[in-house]
C-alpha cells in the first residue's frame, strides 16, 4: 500500500468515526430534550421514556433538526415556545456531547 492509499484510508475511517460520533450526540440530545418536554407534559418515568424515544423517532424523518423541533412545538404548544425549545436543544446537544466525550 502506498502512504497515499493509507491516508486515504485513515481519513475514510475518521470520517465514519465521526459521522458515527455525531449520530450518537444527536440521539443522546433528542433523549435528553425528549425528557425535558415528557417532564413539561406530566410524563414520569416509562411514560417519560416512552416520549423520549418518540423524539428520537422523529428525528429520522428528515436532515436537520426541523423535524424534531416541529414535534416538540406541538406538542408543547402552550408551554413552551419555538425559542425555548431551540435553546434547550442546544443545551442538550453541549450535555450530550459531554456525556459521550467521557463515555
Amino acid at each position: 500500500m502506498t502512504s497515499f492509499d493509507d491516508r486515504e484510508s485513515a481519513y475514510e475511517n475518521k470520517f465514519a468515526h465521526d459521522a458515527e460520533t455525531q449520530f450518537k450526540i444527536d440521539a443522546r440530545r433528542n433523549k435528553l430534550v425528549g425528557l425535558w418536554a415528557a417532564e413539561l407534559l406530566g410524563k414520569s418515568g416509562d411514560e417519560a421514556a416512552a416520549y423520549a424515544v418518540e423524539v428520537i423517532k422523529s428525528d429520522f424523518e428528515e436532515a436537520g433538526d426541523e423535524d424534531v423541533i416541529r414535534k416538540l412545538a406541538a406538542d408543547l404548544a402552550g408551554k413552551a415556545d419555538d425559542a425555548t425549545i431551540r435553546a434547550k436543544l442546544a443545551e442538550c446537544a453541549k450535555q450530550a456531547a459531554a456525556e459521550i466525550a467521557a463515555a
